[in-house]
């Protein structure tokens, strides 16, 4: 039986958040939410069927084999990309509907949580691992 942990190189991952500050950056510079459909459906792609296009590509310009980077857990960027894909779908939407004002708070707060993990603190993880503690805290409750 193997333990084989699933993970993701750093690299592609970067890629992916940079995608997501671009696209956000434009989105907030032109006033329109049509920039946020790239991340968007690469992260919906990324949930629903386990590929997301934006890593693939990223992967055809790795130097090394995928596992010589510093990996990072599949599992935490599976639900870090479920935050973003709600908060990139919001701000499309809210483009969409007019509602303005909505679209540009989802934008900065998704293009904001991923330019902080580029930096190196990961708002998605320190949610997730509250999560954690709090559902294992529930369940040891006696």
């Amino acid at each position: 039986m193997s333990n084989k942990v699933r993970s993701i190189p750093r690299p592609l991952v970067k890629t992916n958040q940079w995608v997501i500050v671009i696209s956000a950056v434009l989105t907030l510079f032109f006033g329109e939410g049509w920039f946020l459909i790239i991340p968007l459906l690469a992260g919906i792609s990324g949930i629903v069927f386990k590929y997301n296009p934006i890593m693939n590509i990223a992967k055809l310009f790795l130097r090394k084999k995928p596992e010589e980077y510093i990996p990072e857990d599949w599992e935490q960027q599976q639900f870090n990309q479920k935050i973003a894909v709600f908060c990139l779908a919001a701000g499309f939407i809210s483009f969409l509907f007019g509602w303005n004002t909505v679209g540009y708070v989802f934008t900065i707060i998704v293009a904001t949580a991923a330019l902080v993990a580029i930096l190196g603190f990961c708002i998605g993880c320190f949610i997730h691992y509250q999560w954690k503690m709090y559902k294992y805290k529930r369940a040891n409750k006696s």
